[in-house]
Protein backbone atom coordinates (compact mmCIF):
# COMPACT_ATOMS: atom_id res chain seq x y z
CA UNK A 1 0.00 0.00 0.00
CA UNK A 2 2.81 2.61 0.84
CA UNK A 3 4.47 1.87 -2.48
CA UNK A 4 1.23 2.65 -4.29
CA UNK A 5 0.96 6.01 -2.43
CA UNK A 6 4.55 6.96 -3.28
CA UNK A 7 4.01 6.07 -6.90
CA UNK A 8 0.80 8.09 -6.92
CA UNK A 9 2.58 11.15 -5.47
CA UNK A 10 5.37 10.90 -8.01
CA UNK A 11 2.82 10.79 -10.80
CA UNK A 12 1.22 13.99 -9.46
CA UNK A 13 4.54 15.94 -9.77
CA UNK A 14 5.15 16.94 -13.36
CA UNK A 15 8.59 17.96 -14.67
CA UNK A 16 7.33 21.52 -14.96
CA UNK A 17 6.66 21.57 -11.18
CA UNK A 18 10.01 20.08 -10.17
CA UNK A 19 12.06 22.93 -8.59
CA UNK A 20 15.35 21.25 -9.50
CA UNK A 21 14.34 21.05 -13.15
CA UNK A 22 13.15 24.65 -13.04
CA UNK A 23 16.51 25.80 -11.68
CA UNK A 24 18.38 23.80 -14.29
CA UNK A 25 16.27 25.35 -17.03
CA UNK A 26 16.94 28.83 -15.64
CA UNK A 27 20.69 28.16 -15.52
CA UNK A 28 20.56 26.87 -19.08
CA UNK A 29 18.80 30.04 -20.25
CA UNK A 30 21.37 32.23 -18.51
CA UNK A 31 24.24 30.23 -20.00
CA UNK A 32 22.76 30.63 -23.46
CA UNK A 33 22.46 34.38 -22.90
CA UNK A 34 26.12 34.61 -21.87
CA UNK A 35 27.16 32.57 -24.90
CA UNK A 36 25.22 34.91 -27.18
CA UNK A 37 27.01 37.91 -25.65
CA UNK A 38 30.37 36.23 -26.12
CA UNK A 39 29.53 35.52 -29.75
CA UNK A 40 28.64 39.16 -30.43
CA UNK A 41 31.47 40.87 -28.56
CA UNK A 42 35.21 40.31 -28.50
CA UNK A 43 37.25 40.13 -25.30
CA UNK A 44 38.79 43.50 -26.16
CA UNK A 45 35.34 45.12 -26.30
CA UNK A 46 34.40 43.55 -22.97
CA UNK A 47 37.60 44.83 -21.38
CA UNK A 48 36.85 48.31 -22.68
CA UNK A 49 33.36 48.15 -21.19
CA UNK A 50 34.74 47.05 -17.80
CA UNK A 51 37.24 49.91 -17.89
CA UNK A 52 34.45 52.39 -18.71
CA UNK A 53 32.31 51.10 -15.84
CA UNK A 54 35.22 51.43 -13.42
CA UNK A 55 35.80 55.01 -14.52
CA UNK A 56 32.08 55.81 -14.22
CA UNK A 57 32.06 54.46 -10.65
CA UNK A 58 35.09 56.58 -9.78
CA UNK A 59 33.43 59.65 -11.29
CA UNK A 60 30.20 59.20 -9.35
CA UNK A 61 32.18 58.89 -6.13
CA UNK A 62 34.59 61.67 -7.07
CA UNK A 63 33.85 65.31 -6.57
CA UNK A 64 31.43 66.22 -3.68
CA UNK A 65 30.52 69.33 -1.75
CA UNK A 66 32.94 70.66 0.84
CA UNK A 67 31.31 71.07 4.25
CA UNK A 68 32.65 73.21 7.04
CA UNK A 69 32.29 72.04 10.62
CA UNK A 70 33.15 73.78 13.85
CA UNK A 71 32.55 72.18 17.26
CA UNK A 72 33.29 73.25 20.86
CA UNK A 73 35.56 76.07 19.75
CA UNK A 74 37.81 73.81 17.60
CA UNK A 75 37.50 74.31 13.84
CA UNK A 76 37.42 71.04 11.96
CA UNK A 77 36.91 71.03 8.21
CA UNK A 78 35.80 68.08 6.22
CA UNK A 79 36.17 68.47 2.50
CA UNK A 80 33.92 66.52 0.22
CA UNK A 81 33.80 67.91 -3.29
CA UNK A 82 30.28 68.36 -4.60
CA UNK A 83 29.80 66.06 -7.59
CA UNK A 84 28.98 67.42 -10.96
CA UNK A 85 27.43 64.27 -12.41
CA UNK A 86 26.32 65.57 -15.78
CA UNK A 87 29.72 66.94 -16.71
CA UNK A 88 31.58 63.94 -15.33
CA UNK A 89 29.45 61.47 -17.29
CA UNK A 90 30.00 63.48 -20.47
CA UNK A 91 33.72 63.34 -19.80
CA UNK A 92 33.63 59.56 -19.41
CA UNK A 93 31.95 59.28 -22.79
CA UNK A 94 34.63 61.40 -24.43
CA UNK A 95 37.85 60.09 -25.97
CA UNK A 96 39.85 58.23 -23.27
CA UNK A 97 43.07 59.16 -25.03
CA UNK A 98 43.30 62.28 -22.88
CA UNK A 99 43.85 60.12 -19.81
CA UNK A 100 46.98 58.60 -21.31
CA UNK A 101 48.23 61.98 -22.50
CA UNK A 102 47.78 63.46 -19.04
CA UNK A 103 49.75 60.75 -17.20
CA UNK A 104 53.12 62.45 -17.67
CA UNK A 105 51.70 65.78 -16.51
CA UNK A 106 50.20 64.32 -13.33
CA UNK A 107 53.55 62.71 -12.44
CA UNK A 108 55.52 65.87 -13.14
CA UNK A 109 56.12 69.11 -11.29
CA UNK A 110 54.08 72.29 -11.08
CA UNK A 111 52.92 74.07 -14.21
CA UNK A 112 54.76 77.12 -15.49
CA UNK A 113 52.86 80.33 -16.09
CA UNK A 114 51.21 80.22 -19.51
CA UNK A 115 51.68 76.47 -19.88
CA UNK A 116 48.67 74.26 -20.48
CA UNK A 117 48.41 70.83 -18.78
CA UNK A 118 48.28 69.20 -22.22
CA UNK A 119 49.99 71.53 -24.71
CA UNK A 120 47.96 71.51 -27.91
CA UNK A 121 45.22 69.40 -26.32
CA UNK A 122 41.52 70.16 -26.59
CA UNK A 123 39.55 72.12 -24.01
CA UNK A 124 38.03 68.88 -22.71
CA UNK A 125 41.45 67.23 -22.38
CA UNK A 126 42.88 70.13 -20.38
CA UNK A 127 39.73 70.46 -18.27
CA UNK A 128 39.91 66.80 -17.31
CA UNK A 129 43.55 67.08 -16.22
CA UNK A 130 42.85 70.17 -14.09
CA UNK A 131 39.90 68.41 -12.46
CA UNK A 132 42.04 65.38 -11.74
CA UNK A 133 44.61 67.60 -10.01
CA UNK A 134 41.82 68.98 -7.82
CA UNK A 135 40.56 65.49 -7.01
CA UNK A 136 44.09 64.56 -5.92
CA UNK A 137 44.13 67.64 -3.62
CA UNK A 138 46.96 69.27 -5.56
CA UNK A 139 45.27 72.62 -5.15
CA UNK A 140 47.98 75.02 -6.35
CA UNK A 141 48.49 73.08 -9.58
CA UNK A 142 44.74 72.71 -10.01
CA UNK A 143 44.18 76.45 -9.66
CA UNK A 144 46.98 77.20 -12.13
CA UNK A 145 45.53 74.69 -14.60
CA UNK A 146 42.02 76.15 -14.44
CA UNK A 147 43.40 79.68 -14.79
CA UNK A 148 45.28 78.71 -17.94
CA UNK A 149 42.21 76.87 -19.23
CA UNK A 150 40.12 80.04 -18.94
CA UNK A 151 42.81 82.02 -20.77
CA UNK A 152 43.17 79.47 -23.57
CA UNK A 153 39.49 78.49 -23.94
CA UNK A 154 37.33 81.47 -22.87
CA UNK A 155 34.47 80.41 -25.17
CA UNK A 156 34.45 76.75 -24.18
CA UNK A 157 31.21 75.20 -23.00
CA UNK A 158 33.20 74.09 -19.96
CA UNK A 159 34.30 77.64 -19.06
CA UNK A 160 31.66 78.16 -16.36
CA UNK A 161 32.56 74.83 -14.76
CA UNK A 162 36.26 75.69 -14.93
CA UNK A 163 35.56 79.00 -13.19
CA UNK A 164 33.65 77.17 -10.46
CA UNK A 165 36.40 74.59 -9.87
CA UNK A 166 39.03 77.34 -9.85
CA UNK A 167 37.15 78.87 -6.93
CA UNK A 168 36.83 75.41 -5.37
CA UNK A 169 40.63 74.99 -5.54
CA UNK A 170 41.01 78.11 -3.40
CA UNK A 171 38.18 77.15 -1.07
CA UNK A 172 39.60 73.67 -0.44
CA UNK A 173 42.97 75.22 0.51
CA UNK A 174 41.31 77.70 2.93
CA UNK A 175 41.94 80.75 0.71
CA UNK A 176 38.44 82.02 1.37
CA UNK A 177 38.85 85.58 0.06
CA UNK A 178 40.10 84.32 -3.31
CA UNK A 179 37.44 81.64 -3.41
CA UNK A 180 34.72 84.17 -2.65
CA UNK A 181 35.77 86.41 -5.54
CA UNK A 182 35.91 83.52 -8.01
CA UNK A 183 32.58 82.04 -6.93
CA UNK A 184 31.07 85.50 -7.48
CA UNK A 185 32.64 85.45 -10.96
CA UNK A 186 30.62 82.33 -11.80
CA UNK A 187 27.39 84.17 -11.03
CA UNK A 188 28.36 87.39 -12.79
CA UNK A 189 29.88 85.94 -15.98
CA UNK A 190 27.77 82.79 -16.37
CA UNK A 191 24.31 83.59 -14.93
CA UNK A 192 22.64 80.75 -16.86
CA UNK A 193 25.16 78.12 -15.76
CA UNK A 194 24.02 75.10 -13.77
CA UNK A 195 26.87 75.90 -11.36
CA UNK A 196 25.28 79.14 -10.12
CA UNK A 197 23.36 77.51 -7.21
CA UNK A 198 26.53 75.74 -6.10
CA UNK A 199 28.56 78.96 -6.37
CA UNK A 200 26.01 80.81 -4.23
CA UNK A 201 26.12 78.01 -1.67
CA UNK A 202 29.90 78.17 -1.50
CA UNK A 203 29.78 81.95 -1.13
CA UNK A 204 27.71 81.32 1.97
CA UNK A 205 30.30 78.80 3.19
CA UNK A 206 33.17 81.24 2.55
CA UNK A 207 31.45 84.05 4.44
CA UNK A 208 30.72 81.66 7.29
CA UNK A 209 34.40 80.67 7.50
CA UNK A 210 35.30 84.38 7.47
CA UNK A 211 32.76 84.94 10.28
CA UNK A 212 30.68 87.26 8.13
CA UNK A 213 27.45 85.87 9.47
CA UNK A 214 25.02 88.26 7.76
CA UNK A 215 26.65 87.83 4.33
CA UNK A 216 26.57 84.07 4.83
CA UNK A 217 22.84 84.15 5.63
CA UNK A 218 22.11 86.35 2.61
CA UNK A 219 23.89 83.97 0.21
CA UNK A 220 22.36 80.82 1.69
CA UNK A 221 18.86 82.33 1.78
CA UNK A 222 19.22 83.35 -1.86
CA UNK A 223 19.97 79.73 -2.80
CA UNK A 224 16.75 78.66 -1.09
CA UNK A 225 14.67 81.41 -2.68
CA UNK A 226 15.97 81.23 -6.26
CA UNK A 227 16.81 77.52 -6.61
CA UNK A 228 14.44 75.75 -4.18
CA UNK A 229 14.47 72.33 -5.91
CA UNK A 230 18.24 71.90 -6.03
CA UNK A 231 20.54 69.93 -3.76
CA UNK A 232 22.31 73.21 -3.06
CA UNK A 233 19.07 74.58 -1.56
CA UNK A 234 18.80 71.56 0.74
CA UNK A 235 22.40 72.02 1.90
CA UNK A 236 21.80 75.74 2.40
CA UNK A 237 18.81 74.96 4.61
CA UNK A 238 20.92 72.62 6.74
CA UNK A 239 23.63 75.24 7.09
CA UNK A 240 21.18 77.96 8.06
CA UNK A 241 19.73 75.71 10.75
CA UNK A 242 23.21 75.00 12.06
CA UNK A 243 23.98 78.71 12.20
CA UNK A 244 20.78 79.26 14.11
CA UNK A 245 21.67 76.55 16.61
CA UNK A 246 25.12 78.10 17.01
CA UNK A 247 23.59 81.52 17.64
CA UNK A 248 25.50 83.28 14.89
Amino acid sequence: MPAILIAGCSLMTTPADDPVLLQLEELDRRLQAVERVMENQSLVQLAQQVDMLERRTDALQGVAETLSHEATGTAERQRLLYSDLDTRIQELEANLQAVHESASVLDGGSLSQGELPIPGGSDRDNYRVALELLREERYDQSAASFQQFLIAFPKSQLASNAQYWLAESYYASNQFEKALADFAEVIEKYPSSSKVPDALLKMGYCNYSLKRWNDARVALSRVQAEYPTTTAARLADQYLKRMQSEGV
